[in-house]
């Protein structure tokens, strides 16, 4: 029954996204996101853990997830690990989140970040610290985490509104506390990336309290090109401290999915520009920023139109569409599957760097199916080619038949002083070559190893390739081998 609906979903793609083949071929390079939320339990963990044998549950349930989404061939993880005002490992900046034991500051006898992390490259996948920037918590969650929440602590970096609790981005102490935040996991932990959301002022923001702030550092602006202007510059030193740290470490930023008023589609009122008050575009435009994520968990003409603008305005950084699976829940709009495909397509049709899934539930639960045929072969995260410089190919290729399969081993690339080993990608297919740019023939994916054994049968003739890939996804030009029945091996380059 599944692969009835996979080859029913595979006809309707064609039907239904009205492009030609080219654009519907599956580019080697795309991002495959998506959102693991740990607030209120919703993603992971689904409990709090009292006991060690209760940890290890928590530990195997992230394990669970993360194998369904290695086999939906996702290759980025954005975990929420700044969730309001806590965080999911142990810091000297912000209390242990609740969530994992019951108990603020408490923690489960193990680090979920850095459990997340090893679990994540085990499988060839990024992972990206979601940090939820501005809002710190209603009242009652402020409440709970008492003397250790920022309202008690650091009182002057806090705004009261609307029966919650937000970092006041007018005072510019609070740049550097996110900033503090961002530098200790990015100089703890082996992350790819440090993600941003709500790197905005509040949705709702008539009569947000920012007066006295405003008129202390306003310097005459007008009000929404000042606020416009805190949150730039709080990216801005986000950028700049983790690229001081590991300039292979992506930046990104979740943004209100429609940035302006277009030409022809008007925003409703509801955009990143004039209500989050997020230049993102200008951030693109100058650099700093590597990825850019609009929320756009719309569609038809809410959702279209506005893709191809951010695509269009990108200055050559990363565009990866959020794409709201949740939304084929009843309760949630009751989408059907096909508008969860054309989304997809567009996205990709219009030259986007890949979608990024809200949230991982939703897209384990309810799009299975459509996401596994339109990624249905793994992808390469695309590379932030304006830092890496090609890496040397792979040298010493063999390649020989064993008893659990094709065996094959390389000689090690060195790194440059200071990043990251190289990992590898291993290509195969039977003939003699192996084309490295289609990405049905990718059989090994970020190896942190130098051999690999392909388990299948003996071929005739059976081409192989190697690359290096360096930290910012730069791939070397490919090494090959190729394998004949009759001759052990042929070095080739």
């Amino acid at each position: 029954m599944k692969y009835l609906k996979i080859i029913i979903l595979s006809l309707f793609l064609s039907l239904s996204c009205m492009v030609n083949a080219q654009q519907l071929s599956i580019p080697k390079y795309e991002y495959r996101a998506v959102w693991l939320t740990v607030i209120e339990n919703l993603d992971w963990p689904k409990k709090v853990a009292t006991t060690p044998q209760e940890a290890e549950l928590q530990k195997q349930e992230l394990v669970e997830i993360l194998d369904t989404l290695q086999a939906m061939n996702v290759n980025t993880v954005l975990l929420q690990t700044r969730i309001r005002g806590d965080l999911i490992y142990p810091s000297t900046i912000e209390p242990f989140s609740p969530l994992f034991t019951g108990v603020v500051g408490l923690s489960p006898g193990y680090d979920p970040l850095a459990f997340a992390i090893d679990e994540c490259h085990k499988r060839g996948m990024q992972l990206h610290a979601w940090l939820v920037a501005m809002p710190l918590g209603k009242d009652e969650h402020v409440a709970l985490l008492g003397k250790n929440s920022l309202p008690h602590r650091k009182r002057s970096l806090c705004s009261h509104y609307d029966g919650a609790w937000y970092m006041e981005p007018g005072n510019p102490a609070t740049s550097d506390h996110i900033v503090s935040i961002v530098k200790e996991i990015v100089g703890k932990y082996d992350v790819d990336g440090i993600h941003l959301d709500y790197i905005r002022y509040p949705d709702k923001n008539d009569g947000y309290p920012d007066a006295v702030h405003y008129r202390r550092h306003g310097k005459g602006m007008r009000l929404s090109s000042w606020r416009r202007n805190n949150i730039t510059k709080i990216v801005r030193n986000v950028y700049a401290c983790v690229k001081e740290l590991k300039p292979w470490v992506r930046v990104s930023c979740a943004t209100l999915g429609k940035y302006n008023n277009l030409t022809r589609y008007s925003s409703y009122g509801w955009d990143a520009y004039n209500v989050g008050f997020q230049a993102a575009q200008q951030w693109a435009r100058d650099g700093i920023v590597d990825m850019i994520l609009p929320m756009l968990y719309f569609k038809g003409n809410h959702f279209y139109p506005f893709v191809r603008d951010w695509q269009e305005n990108s200055f050559g950084r990363h565009v990866i569409p959020g794409i709201g699976a949740y939304r084929l829940l009843p309760e949630y709009g009751g989408w059907e599957q096909h508008e969860l495909v054309r989304q997809l397509c567009t996205s990709r049709s219009a030259g986007t760097s890949g979608t990024a899934m809200f949230r991982s539930s939703h897209l384990t639960s309810c799009a299975y199916d459509v996401y596994t045929t339109i990624y249905r072969t793994p992808a390469l995260v695309p590379p932030m080619a304006w830092y890496g410089t090609e890496p040397q190919s792979p040298e010493s290729l063999s390649l020989e038949w064993s008893a659990d399969g094709y065996l094959l081993r390389w000689g090690g690339v060195e790194s440059l002083e200071g990043e990251p080993p190289m990992r590898y990608n291993v290509y195969g297919e039977v003939g003699d070559f192996v084309d490295v740019n289609n990405p049905e023939n990718l059989i090994g994916c970020m190896l942190d190893t130098t051999s690999f054994t392909w388990c299948r049968s003996v071929a005739d003739t059976l081409s192989v390739a190697v690359t290096a890939v360096d930290a910012y996804g730069v791939e070397s030009e490919p090494a090959r081998v190729l394998h004949c029945r009759r001759k052990p091996y042929i070095n080739s380059k």
